[in-house]
């Protein structure tokens, strides 16, 4: 399978309130020497097969005429992602226990506390652990 990356971005007269706060808060955070942030959107858009030349022209197309808002937003690029990455990424994919299966936690995970992202467990794990 070959992706297709789409990356949008603010046009440079917008107001970016998000870039800005992450601006301030990098100096705060020990982070210097960055002038100003910039927030924008990326897309990946698979494709059974290669990416072929009909691919990128839909995927220009999508990306001027959805992904974007081209009133606020530039498309800066669409670009064929790096093979190498999608390997390795698609690499990792394979090691996911298949539906059904449990798969042990890693050494790093065994640690963690049981629970979901904000560190609670959830009703429905309570009667599962």
């Amino acid at each position: 399978m070959g992706s297709i990356v789409v990356d949008v971005m603010l046009k440079p007269e917008i107001l970016d309130p998000q870039g800005q706060a992450v601006g301030g808060a990098l100096p705060r955070l020990g982070f210097t020497g960055f002038t100003d942030v910039r927030q924008g959107k990326r897309f990946v858009l698979t494709v059974d097969g290669d990416v072929t030349d009909e691919h990128l022209t839909a995927a220009r197309e999508a990306a001027e005429t959805l992904l974007s808002n081209p009133v606020i937003e530039d498309v800066v690029s669409v670009h064929v992602l790096d093979e190498s990455a999608a390997e390795g990424s698609a690499a990792g994919e394979a090691d996911a226990p298949a539906a059904g299966e449990v798969d042990a936690p890693a050494a790093d995970e065994a640690d963690a506390p049981a629970g979901d992202a904000d560190g609670e467990p959830d009703e429905a794990e309570d009667g599962e652990q």
